[in-house]
């Protein structure tokens, strides 16, 4: 009963409640950010769609956490969502900044991660590893991508996802130092085609 209420309230407090990072956000103070109207937007669209990705990890987190029955893997889960949550923090700050707005699908997308992440971790713990170090790869090389196409002026931006990038994948290394699987490349596949979905919606909805 523990569990489900301390999932509950990792879903209310992701998708209602004014997130708060343990560590400062991260910035490039020497290269202040100087951004057109059209610059913002589409500086926004990229950023919604990273904050997406952290509503996502919230949830899968959180769904791992709970469907494990090993107590040293359920705080590494929970400590993984914990840091997560920075990145969540930030996506949220700068979206504000840039006088933008979170998806309005996130209860949407929050579900549908927990259902993966819930799937994940009742096939076992290696598996449920192996779905982290996959899910963080894709989501640095993600990461990377948007470092490459945010407007060269926003040092703001790049300097968030700089570090999210780093951060997702030390998590996919500790996974897969914990003893990770790897998954079957139809898996891979089908995961990337998922991500493909949802970061193609999140930009604009």
């Amino acid at each position: 009963m523990d569990s489900l209420l301390n999932a509950a309230d990792s879903a209310l407090r992701t998708l209602f409640a004014r997130p708060h990072a343990a560590h400062a956000c991260p910035t490039l103070p020497e290269q202040p950010t100087q951004l057109d109207a059209a610059q913002s937007r589409a500086s926004a669209a990229l950023m919604r769609v990273n904050h997406v990705g952290e509503v996502c990890a919230q949830a899968l987190y959180t769904a791992q956490a709970l469907a494990t029955g090993n107590a040293a893997l359920r705080a590494h889960f929970t400590q993984a969502c914990n840091e997560e949550t920075d990145h969540l923090a930030w996506t949220a700050q700068r979206l504000s900044e840039l006088d933008s707005r979170p998806s309005l699908l996130n209860p949407l997308w929050y579900a549908g991660a927990f259902g993966l992440g819930l799937l994940a971790g009742r096939l076992g713990d290696k598996v449920s590893l192996g779905f982290v170090v996959e899910t963080e790869i894709q989501v640095g090389a993600h990461l990377q991508s948007h470092l490459e196409r945010l407007p060269v002026g926003d040092h703001a931006s790049r300097a968030i996802l700089a570090q999210m990038r780093d951060d997702e994948l030390r998590h996919a290394q500790a996974a897969q130092d914990a003893g990770a699987m790897e998954l079957p490349p139809p898996v891979k596949d089908l995961m990337r085609a998922a991500a493909k979905v949802m970061t193609t919606v999140a930009r604009h909805v």
